[in-house]
């Protein structure tokens, strides 16, 4: 799909991190995405984008990278981030993998280049839906094989500072939470490379 024609960032780039109203999408805007985030393929989609963050609120776009099962998307501060829902306080192995539908991420963000703002780390142009992908679903991209977990994935704050309140209204309303518009999680299966424009395939 072509998402404004616009070229994925660089890290550097101001336009990624700038958070400003003018980009803000009204209720209207984003009531009118619907019809184009529910066309997104539910068994073969595409890999749109990768994302790193390598600190907080540090972004690195890559055109490949590479999934372990140790980190995550290796060199991702995923294996730092400790959580209140593991056991002993480290990272939650069930949201190693922060995932958002492409189409949602253009209806929210707008040009591809202000993307990484939401935080995850792949955007996908596949349904993500809960009735599509419920937890257990499997999806092979590259070389490796995925796992959506039940870890919910919802807007915060930030999201909010960064896409406008209606954004976030609009990701958290019940067609939002259906349609899993602000994402979900997943962990990794099995390692292996990953690519920008990769076929992700949703398993049997």
């Amino acid at each position: 799909m072509d998402y404004a024609g616009h070229d994925p960032p660089s890290a550097a780039d101001p336009e990624t991190m700038t958070a400003d109203s003018a980009h803000h999408r009204t209720p209207e805007e984003l009531e009118a995405s619907l019809s184009n985030i529910r066309q997104a393929p539910a068994d073969n989609g595409t890999l749109e984008l990768i994302v790193r963050r390598p600190a907080v609120d540090e972004r690195e776009v890559l055109d490949s990278g590479t999934l372990s099962l140790e980190e995550g998307l290796v060199g991702d501060t995923w294996n730092q981030r400790g959580s209140s829902k593991s056991p002993d306080g480290g990272p939650l192995l069930d949201a190693q993998l922060n995932i958002m539908n492409a189409r949602a991420a253009a209806a929210v963000a707008g040009p591809i280049n202000r993307w990484a703002l939401a935080g995850d780390q792949l955007y996908i142009d596949l349904d993500i839906s809960t009735e599509t992908l419920p937890p257990g679903t499997r999806l092979a991209l590259g070389e490796a094989v995925i796992e959506v977990t039940a870890e919910p994935h919802t807007g915060c704050g930030k999201f909010s500072s960064r896409f406008g309140l209606d954004a976030l209204r609009f990701v958290n309303s019940p067609t939002g939470r259906a349609l899993n518009l602000r994402g979900i999680n997943a962990r990794v299966i099995h390692p292996g490379p990953i690519h920008t424009g990769d076929q992700v395939t949703r398993l049997p």
